[in-house]
């Protein structure tokens, strides 16, 4: 299954490059809105029909591909749980970063890496379905960023592909895998680490240096996203599960510190889905309960009975 979707995804990705739109430098685009004000792309594709380009990968992945310019960003891995009913040895796990030529997918640069064991096993759960190349990297027009879980957070040139630096932040793992997508704000890499070391982190982008920890962040599995507000400035949103409510928190994306927060999605586990915002509105979904609600941001303290515009029992657990 997890072939398929690598094939699915670097497909799809070649009808967009006919168009050499807008760019898109991170996990669900520009602003994390998975918009695009593009017009004139294909509606309708098959095996041949509007396919610009196709291209083998060295395995499988679920990371998003991200694009800059005349190139194309992704991640994939190999060596290990290509199969479900023979995933082979965990130490022959390679994670790989390549970068494509977006006219013509040949491959520009590719970076191979052993993974830092132990990783979660391939025995059930969402890493059989997603793997272990699942957080989709973040790119700035100097640098690519990318996150492997345990195995931690890697910079690399855009020319070709040199590491600049690799940090780690945190050694956990989870039988669900590792699929929280990096961040950037201004000079700082926004890092949700808490599957590995219940903590969301931010690294001076240019030398990987931690500048700020947030710490107790349990059960975060989506990627933080920035709200801008109506009079200017922005706060860091992150959805947190809890019993018998969850908790959505804005951050100062400076320094990490708390400035408010409002209840969220009724849940103890987990909160997967990632928020989005508009207008200085933060909204979020997910839970086994399906629930979905709106919050305005720009507040302090305990925001819940002044700030929250609106909740639903209608939603989406992952997705």
């Amino acid at each position: 299954m997890t072939n398929a979707i690598c094939r699915l995804v670097l497909f799809t990705t070649a009808v967009l490059v006919a168009a050499m739109g807008a760019d898109w430098p991170r996990f669900r685009g520009p602003g994390g809105l998975a918009t695009s004000n593009e017009t004139g792309l294909p509606v309708t594709w098959s095996a041949t029909k509007n396919v610009v380009w196709r291209v083998e990968l060295p395995g499988a992945g679920t990371s998003s591909p991200i694009t800059w310019g005349d190139r194309i960003y992704l991640t994939c891995y190999s060596g290990y749980a290509m199969s479900v009913d023979e995933p082979g040895d965990q130490e022959n796990l390679v994670r790989h970063v390549l970068a494509l030529d977006r006219s013509t997918g040949a491959t520009l640069w590719k970076k191979d890496y052993k993974a830092i064991l132990p990783e979660s096993k391939y025995s059930g759960g969402n890493n059989t379905w997603h793997g272990y190349a699942s957080s989709t990297p973040v790119v700035d027009g100097e640098r690519l960023y990318v996150f492997f879980g345990r195995s931690g957070v890697y910079c690399f040139a855009l020319d070709d592909g040199r590491e600049l630096w690799h940090v780690d932040v945190g050694e956990r793992t989870t039988g669900w895998g590792s699929t929280n997508s990096l961040l950037l704000n201004g000079d700082l890499l926004i890092v949700n680490a808490s599957i590995e070391s219940s903590s969301i982190r931010a690294l001076n982008r240019a030398t990987g240096e931690q500048v700020w920890t947030i710490e107790d962040v349990r059960g975060a599995r989506n990627t933080p996203n920035l709200v801008e507000l109506p009079g200017g400035g922005g706060e860091l949103v992150v959805s947190m599960p809890g019993a018998p409510l969850g908790t959505i928190v804005g951050y100062d994306p400076h320094t990490g510190k708390e400035l408010w927060r409002c209840r969220g999605i009724p849940d103890d586990g987990y909160v997967c889905p990632s928020p989005v915002t508009h207008h200085g509105v933060v909204f979020v979904i997910g839970g086994r309960k399906n629930t979905a609600l709106a919050v305005r941001a720009g507040g302090r303290g305990d925001v819940t009975e002044t700030h929250e515009l609106w909740r639903t029992d209608k939603g989406a657990n992952v997705a």
